[in-house]
């Protein structure tokens, strides 16, 4: 049962005779008006026994955008049912109108839309529905909640998607260029040419010179269409924020801007989030499905409170391609000690694999480093300038390992990312 704002005037209503003829008789004539009241509505409310609620499950949004939930109520009682229900959506879906009316008379159903539009990205729930079911005077509700489950899917935004056409125009200039087409073994074929002395005699194409009154041999180039394996760290590190997002918010549009971009170039994707175990994968299975695939992957991910285990991060990379691989790890270079954890890390990984590091640079050092104005600014200009130089010692020594290091700050990160690769794609070093 519930009472609404009109009971509880009828109530102050009340205290006027009380007041004014004070006495037992006026006090017990008023209580037994309004339990009377009281009474009355709520036997002549519409029964909630026999309503069944059902719901339309929500479509897949991405961040920020909107999306409507569909509630479908059938009244099976014998009276009309006029009250209101209330959605049970957690805050961060953003329900707009979560509190709605509803009027469904006896034996008919209703449909009722709640506009989401959350705020967080992952999987949000709503597990019951709480309905009123009021009197004709609408002073007391019957109330009811039922369960009736649903959830949504909060993909990422992909707001570095703006930088994909220019690096594809990019990406395809590498196509026909003589600068790709680099000397040495390689492992692709690329053409047939006349047979010149000096050539290696291994290389004759015995089939094409059955055909020709020449000798014709086969000319090879480094491979283009390689794999690439992303390693998002998940860890403590993830969860500081920079600017308006999360490290982790960042790597995962990095790796959003990455993976595409790798796709469209011939390259075969793998994406792993990974911590201490396995939080979330995903794979290519064919041209234009690693979009789909890696949001899906990305949505429910949360930077867990606890430190990365580096140790089984080749083992990971291994798990997944044991072939030579670009291997992407995105993670911080300010975490701990970076030279018990992410350096051996990736000098192992280096012996075998092209190696990047994608780190998120916090912008505020560069702002306390140049503010000096007083004695506490310089003190936190000093703290910067070190944090700054721990940063590059890691970085060299990354370098040293032939590991490339790319560090940006969040909004700059993606692209400079997707331009690494597309270095390292002309050079032939994939």
């Amino acid at each position: 049962m519930a009472i609404s704002g009109r009971f509880v005037a009828v109530v102050l209503l009340g205290l006027v005779p009380v007041l004014l003829f004070p006495g037992w008789l006026t006090l017990v004539a008023t209580i037994a008006l309004l339990v009377a009241l009281l009474s009355a509505e709520l036997l002549f409310a519409g029964s909630l026994r026999h309503v069944t609620v059902t719901r339309a499950e929500p479509e897949n949004v991405t961040l920020n955008n909107a999306v409507e939930a569909v509630l479908t109520f059938h009244n099976g009682g014998t009276r009309r049912l006029r009250g209101t229900f209330r959605d049970g959506w957690q805050p961060s879906a953003g329900a707009l109108n979560p509190v709605q009316d509803m009027d469904v008379p006896a034996g008919e159903g209703r449909r009722f839309a709640v506009r989401l539009r959350p705020v967080r990205r992952g999987d949000l729930a709503a597990p019951h529905v709480t309905l009123r079911s009021f009197g004709p005077l609408r002073l007391a509700a019957r109330q009811r909640t039922i369960e009736c489950p649903g959830s949504v899917r909060v993909l990422p935004p992909f707001h570095s998607r703006r930088h994909l056409p220019s690096k594809l125009r990019k990406l395809r200039e590498l196509d026909g260029k003589a600068a790709v087409q680099i000397r040495g073994a390689g492992t692709e074929f690329d053409s047939l040419r006349d047979y010149v002395r000096g050539d290696d005699v291994r290389s004759i194409d015995w089939r094409a010179t059955a055909r020709r009154s020449t000798v014709v041999v086969r000319t090879w180039r480094p491979e283009r269409d390689r794999r690439l394996v992303m390693v998002l760290d998940t860890s403590r590190t993830a969860a500081a924020r920079i600017l308006d997002e999360t490290r982790l918010d960042t790597g995962i549009e990095a790796a959003l801007l990455l993976g595409v971009l790798a796709e469209r170039g011939g390259d075969r994707v793998d994406f792993v989030a990974f911590d201490r175990r396995t939080r979330a994968r995903a794979a290519s299975a064919g041209q234009g499905t690693i979009l789909g695939r890696l949001v899906q992957a990305m949505a429910p991910l949360e930077a867990e409170l606890i430190e990365m285990d580096w140790a089984a991060v080749p083992g990971e990379v291994r798990a997944v391609s044991a072939h030579r691989s670009l291997v992407v790890l995105l993670t911080s270079l300010d975490s701990g000690a970076p030279e018990e954890g992410l350096l051996p890390a990736a000098e192992r990984l280096a012996s075998q694999h092209v190696v990047v590091v994608a780190a998120v640079r916090d912008p505020q050092l560069g702002a306390m480093l140049r503010d000096r104005n007083d004695a506490t600014a310089v003190y936190r200009a000093a703290a910067a300038e070190r944090a700054l130089l721990q940063r590059a010692a890691v970085t060299a020594e990354l370098r040293r390992y032939g590991v490339e290091v790319v560090d940006a700050e969040p909004h700059d990160l993606p692209p400079r990312l997707a331009d690494m690769y597309i270095r390292l794609k002309a050079a032939g070093r994939l």
